[in-house]
């Protein structure tokens, strides 16, 4: 803990604080929009993508694989082992294991992100991806096998938690959107591996143990790749303005940081853009410590509506059900695949991959509004059209096929990449830690809920009814981003908290 003489030190190093109530117009950058340009190499910034992102992959992985493990580990010929008659409520804690464990991993994320870091975080995250699979994969029975998976879940918890937060205070504002949106890029490479090497793998004996175990390389490199580098440069300037530790050493180690991340080309500007980012912490109020009762007041309630609603919105719009069905309606189309669960899954996954890559091309150039007012208004078109189908248009398959496709390319566009990249970039720094944790358990329950809920739900309305909700959902989501969602392209976290707030 830094010493009570060390404190003024913010002074010196970050010009005047609001606390001091000498804050003049020259000594206000973010309102201004004055702020040094961001100098970096392109290849320095690779590396601090990469290995955060690496969290996505493996979250993505595991989605499509399970789809792969299902059907392998309930083949008497094929499963390799004595208890592979399963039950629906056991196969059910198999496929959700990890999204339980997801949410629980978001529960801890919410006590120890800020104390931990978003570095050290990632760390325990790969530690977790790695001994969740290799017990998934050796499991000798059922409980051990659920055990694996609630573990490997907790890994995705803290994963998506701290990857998005790493990258978002890591990269330079220019490629900031870029990088986040390019993190779900990764998500959906993820399950287009999975689902590759789960069909692969779907008629080897216990090719279930290898579908599982094929991840653990990839967690040995995040865990790796993470002990190499640096932690937040804002992270630790937080650290220091809340009295954490030295004031000059956290700022010379930000410095360090700073240029490690840059590369060689911001040269001798990382010591001015540490104190510029130290003044604008400073001018926000970050030196405070946020309360839990300060989350649900002024701009970090804000911050929280904008954050949770985007990704609450992203799973009630009907993401996970509209999935459930693209076998049956490609199957209806008469397409030959669709008789192959896992080629239509790989398909589906191409789509999803190609949209998403669009969605990281234009999301610094044409800004985050546009692509999710514009993806949404596709999402409640292919609604509509699903729920017409399943209503009235039955004999019409192609309407059905162009709706589900559709709806996955709209989605990519605009809720898939845009909702990670909007929570990672509204909370201010000091709430970042538990606002986005808040969130990713949002969103995690609420996959879980509408995952659960589809299938009474359409029991008792009927598939179309439940994709009329889902449309009038997505118009209300609309509403929403129109009047609530900001636009943050091009300008700073800090300038996000003064401007957007």
């Amino acid at each position: 803990m830094a010493s009570d003489h060390e404190q003024p030190g913010l002074s010196s190093l970050g010009k005047v604080g609001r606390s001091s109530g000498e804050i003049g117009p020259e000594h206000e950058p973010l309102v201004n929009g004055i702020h040094t340009s961001e100098s970096y190499s392109a290849s320095a910034a690779i590396l601090p993508f990469l290995f955060p992102a690496l969290g996505g992959l493996l979250y993505g992985y595991d989605i499509g694989a399970t789809s792969c493990a299902t059907i392998s580990i309930e083949s008497a010929t094929l499963s390799g082992i004595s208890w592979y008659d399963l039950s629906s409520v056991e196969v059910g804690l198999i496929t959700s294991g990890s999204l339980y464990g997801a949410l629980i991993g978001s529960f801890l994320a919410f006590n120890i992100a800020d104390f931990l870091g978003r570095r050290r975080e990632l760390i325990m995250a790969s530690i977790m991806y790695l001994v969740g699979a290799l017990v998934t994969a050796f499991a000798p029975n059922l409980v051990v096998m659920v055990i694996g998976r609630f573990v490997y879940g907790i890994g995705i918890g803290l994963a998506m938690h701290a990857a998005p937060m790493y990258i978002a205070e890591t990269a330079p504002s220019q490629i900031r959107g870029v990088l986040i949106s390019l993190k779900e890029f990764f998500i959906v490479l993820g399950m287009v591996a999975g689902y590759g090497i789960g069909s692969l793998l779907v008629e080897t004996v216990s090719g279930w143990r290898y579908m599982y175990g094929a991840s653990t390389p990839l967690a040995v490199i995040m865990g790796i790749g993470m002990c190499w580098l640096p932690a937040s440069p804002r992270w630790l300037l937080l650290r220091a303005i809340q009295g954490k530790g030295n004031m000059q050493e956290l700022r010379e180690t930000a410095v360090c940081c700073l240029c490690r991340l840059r590369g060689q080309s911001i040269g001798d500007s990382a010591s001015q853009h540490v104190d510029e980012i130290l003044t604008e912490l400073s001018y926000v109020g970050e030196e405070k410590e946020v309360a839990l009762g300060e989350i649900f007041h002024g701009k970090c309630l804000k911050a929280m509506v904008i954050g949770a609603g985007l990704v609450l919105f992203q799973q009630i719009t009907g993401q996970p059900s509209v999935l459930y069905y693209a076998a049956s309606i490609l199957q209806s189309a008469g397409f030959s695949a669709a008789s192959d669960a896992t080629r239509v899954s790989i398909l589906l996954g191409l789509l999803k991959l190609i949209m998403t890559g669009v969605a990281v091309v234009v999301v610094d150039r044409l800004g985050r509004r546009p692509l999710l007012l514009g993806g949404v208004s596709g999402m409640v078109i292919s609604l509509f059209l699903l729920g017409s189908y399943y209503l009235f248009l039955d004999d019409l398959a192609a309407i059905a096929v162009v709706a589900l496709l559709l709806y996955v390319g709209c989605y990519q566009l605009s809720f898939g990449p845009i909702g990670w990249l909007m929570i990672s970039e509204v909370f201010p720094l000091r709430l970042r830690g538990r606002g986005l944790s808040v969130a990713v358990l949002v969103n995690f329950g609420a996959n879980a809920l509408v995952t659960f809920a589809f299938s009474p739900l359409k029991a008792w309305l009927g598939a179309g009814i439940v994709f009329y909700v889902f449309g009038v959902i997505a118009i209300l989501s609309l509403v929403f981003i129109f009047f609530i969602v900001p636009e943050t392209k091009g300008l700073t976290l800090e300038e996000i908290e003064v401007k957007c707030l």
